[in-house]
């Protein structure tokens, strides 16, 4: 997180909003510029992705999917945005800590204990580790002490669309980042590398949630995606992981998709479209007989 501390101190935080005079290593003033710059850019990937998944990759017939709230999409954004700087606090702390040198982020490839093989090692084992963490901790937060309180606004959306992603209880959304954050203090990680990968987490928890089923036939029992989450969501008590479908399996919690088996969403709101066309053509049907009558 220094990179982009250092970049937004460069070209915004130094010539335009702090004074001369306060330096750049100061701890406050990075505390302050790093919950600025984690809240722009959590809206950021937040709004971009969203909406780039919204309209060009969610599917808008499931809209009409009985459990679909009113005036859903509205609330999920609300409840995004509001919940993204409590949980902000926390990760923000952790970013600190990250600037401050306390992790194990280092800026060169010679510093990789295996070169550019540990560069690539260590994407494996991130996606790996906070797979591995965030099933026990989600699943943890399904647990009946916790779940009302704190993953259970959430699981409001039962069809979920993109907005959905980030729509979490404040203690919720910080718990199931918790991997991704703790990681370079346990592992080396390259800098460029750590940013790619926090991107690419949170296009993942929008892509999980935007209600596109498909993936290639040779993954859809090893990738965690839209359909499985979806049951998820349905059905409360399986598929739990984040990328891969390995931890479910291992703990008992693993659910074939109702969608790959023909039985999910999109097929129920099918047969409701199908069934309502029926039953407009019957009434179409009954009005021209009641004025075949009438004449």
């Amino acid at each position: 997180m220094d990179l982009v501390l250092n970049a937004a101190d460069y070209y915004f935080f130094t010539p335009h909003v702090y004074s001369a005079s306060w330096s750049e290593d100061d701890p406050f003033r990075q505390l302050i510029s790093l919950f600025v710059v984690t809240n722009l850019g959590a809206l950021a990937i937040y709004f971009l992705f969203g909406s780039v998944s919204y309209y060009f990759v969610f599917d808008h017939s499931l809209m009409k999917h009985p459990q679909f709230l009113e005036n859903q999409v509205r609330r999920e954004i609300v409840y995004s945005v509001q919940s993204m700087p409590w949980i902000s606090i926390p990760t923000v702390a952790l970013f600190f800590a990250e600037v401050r040198g306390f992790s194990r982020l280092y800026d060169n490839i010679d510093s990789s204990p295996f070169g550019w093989f540990g560069v690539i090692l260590s994407m494996f084992s991130f996606l790996f580790f906070t797979d591995m963490c965030i099933y026990w901790i989600h699943r943890f937060l399904h647990h009946k002490l916790f779940y009302k309180r704190f993953h259970k606004p959430h699981h409001i959306w039962k069809v979920t669309t993109p907005f959905a992603s980030h729509a979490f209880h404040p203690i919720d959304g910080f718990m199931q980042s918790l991997p991704y954050h703790i990681y370079p203090f346990l592992f080396p990680l390259h800098k460029i590398t750590y940013l790619g990968l926090y991107i690419f987490v949170n296009i993942w928890t929008v892509s999980i949630h935007d209600g596109d089923y498909r993936v290639p036939k040779l993954l859809k029992h090893v990738i965690n995606g839209s359909a499985h989450h979806t049951d998820h969501h349905l059905f409360f008590d399986y598929n739990y992981g984040q990328y891969f479908t390995l931890w479910d399996k291992i703990g008992g919690s693993y659910k074939n998709p109702s969608s790959f088996e023909g039985n999910g969403p999109h097929v129920l709101c099918k047969k409701l479209e199908d069934a309502q066309k029926v039953h407009d053509s019957k009434l179409s049907e009954n009005g021209r007989i009641e004025n075949g009558k009438n004449k």
